[in-house]
């Protein structure tokens, strides 16, 4: 019975014809639920690094913090390149061209790491004077912290973005539980290392920074080696990693750069937001840097949700099948809205009970709970209309709508009012929630409007 009730809940009417059903439930589910514990576990790890961290003092949790900003551009910029290709790989796999689909994969490796390695060098050479420019109000002891968390964490950029291309391949051909094994490995690394470097070496910034490039790399050399096997469905081969195959990376760039550009805007934004933040004092730059952590803890189910998207909907549209495209769409923000509804709750129940745990004023304790409180709300009800159905329209191929709406939706909201609520009304980093919130709300009006018209049908990339 309650089967049925689910069944009926999620199902869109009227039904698809079962041939063209490409997705059962059960596939569906096999899919899911593993990126589900992958993204908890991943965020979960970060509360525990965030706490341990805070043992080490309120001055390396805000150095770290200013660093994590900035550090992030670039993790979502790797992302972002490993799922514009993921689009590419999965609208071959729909028209069964494997050969294709190898070669993307094999692109999106060499493509990924080239980037990845532009990036460390840049990072490594100018991160001292970039901190300094960013950051001038910042108190002495959270700019050396951040100084040496920076050097250090940039020496992971190579393998954050190689393991990223390896994880997209499998998530395309719906293999999950294998990232999540790999992922589960790499985690424990991490807060392993971290409890070490923190508790036992008394490191400081230097003991969270080097578990995190000791951690990726041990994961993506074992994503590395997985995507070589000759068994899978799509496989990595060196010939196509090495050698530059141009109509296949206008292809997969055709996807990746707008989708790149979204997401490195998107984090280049909250740099922005984190220098408004920097002149708030100590005690507000560790109550967002905290507060963010359990932000993307409660978020995590659209992330999870939105690389299943890209699956589903790339190999329908790989398929030449529109209709399946929107039918799946709209089932899977069915099942996104409910776990995000049930997932938030819980989150917000529990952290109060978590939030103990930390080492921080009281003061700060409060902002951090005010600021869960208003983006948990949100994030239950308005961003499965602005995450996951956005990667929907990108693995259809509707690219460009995507990226100028969430151009638009960051620019004018997140950025303008976050200046005019934190700064100008004195609302700090409550102020910067709320106009976070905002740009979910004006991302989804625009993207629910773009659905409705069935003007992202038929764009395919291959």
């Amino acid at each position: 019975m309650y089967m049925q009730r689910l069944k009926s809940l999620i199902e869109p009417r009227p039904p698809l014809p079962v041939p063209r059903q490409y997705f059962s439930n059960r596939t569906l589910k096999a899919m899911i639920l593993p990126l589900l514990v992958e993204q908890v576990l991943q965020m979960a790890v970060g509360l525990a690094d965030t706490m341990m961290v805070s043992y080490a003092g309120e001055a390396v949790v805000a150095g770290v913090g200013l660093d994590t900003m900035i550090h992030s551009v670039f993790l979502y910029l790797f992302s972002a390149i490993a799922a514009g290709g993921s689009v590419v790989v999965s609208q071959y796999l729909g028209s069964r061209d494997r050969k294709n689909a190898c070669l993307a994969a094999s692109q999106i490796v060499c493509i990924a790491a080239l980037t990845a390695l532009l990036c460390m060098g840049a990072m490594l050479l100018f991160a001292p004077s970039l901190l300094r420019l960013m950051y001038p109000a910042t108190e002495e002891a959270a700019m050396d912290a951040a100084q040496i968390y920076m050097r250090i964490a940039s020496l992971s950029f190579p393998a954050n973005a190689v393991y990223n291309a390896g994880a997209a391949v499998y998530r395309t051909m719906g293999r999950t539980r294998v990232t999540l094994r790999v992922s589960l490995l790499a985690n424990l690394l991490n807060a392993a290392g971290n409890a070490v470097g923190i508790f036992v070496l008394h490191a400081g910034a230097a003991g969270v920074a080097w578990p995190t490039v000791i951690s990726w790399t041990v994961a993506a050399a074992v994503m590395t080696l997985l995507c070589f096997r000759k068994k899978n469905e799509v496989t990595l081969s060196v010939r196509g990693i090495v050698r530059l195959h141009l109509s296949m990376d206008r292809r997969i760039l055709g996807v990746a750069v707008p989708n790149s550009v979204e997401n490195t805007l998107f984090q280049l934004s909250k740099v922005l937001l984190g220098m408004l933040t920097a002149t708030f004092g100590t005690s507000q730059i560790a109550a967002n840097s905290i507060g963010q952590t359990f932000w993307y803890l409660a978020a995590c189910t659209g992330l999870a949700m939105s690389t299943v998207f890209i699956a589903v909907i790339g190999r329908c549209v790989g398929a030449d099948d529109a209709e399946a495209a929107e039918w799946y769409m709209r089932k899977l923000i069915r099942i996104a809205l409910l776990i995000a509804v049930c997932w938030n709750a819980l989150n917000t129940a529990l952290t109060p009970l978590v939030l103990p745990l930390y080492s921080l004023e009281a003061e700060t304790k409060r902002l951090i709970l005010a600021t869960v409180f208003i983006h948990n709300t949100f994030s239950a009800t308005v961003q499965t209309f602005s995450t996951p159905l956005s990667a929907g329209m990108r693995a259809a191929g509707d690219v460009k709508y995507t990226m100028y709406a969430s151009l638009f939706a960051n620019v004018v909201c997140l950025v303008f009012f976050s200046f005019l609520l934190a700064k100008w009304l004195g609302m700090g980093v409550i102020g910067i929630a709320l106009a976070m919130c905002l740009d979910w709300c004006v991302k989804a009006v625009l993207l629910i409007r773009r659905f409705r018209s069935g003007k992202w049908k038929n764009r395919k990339v291959i």
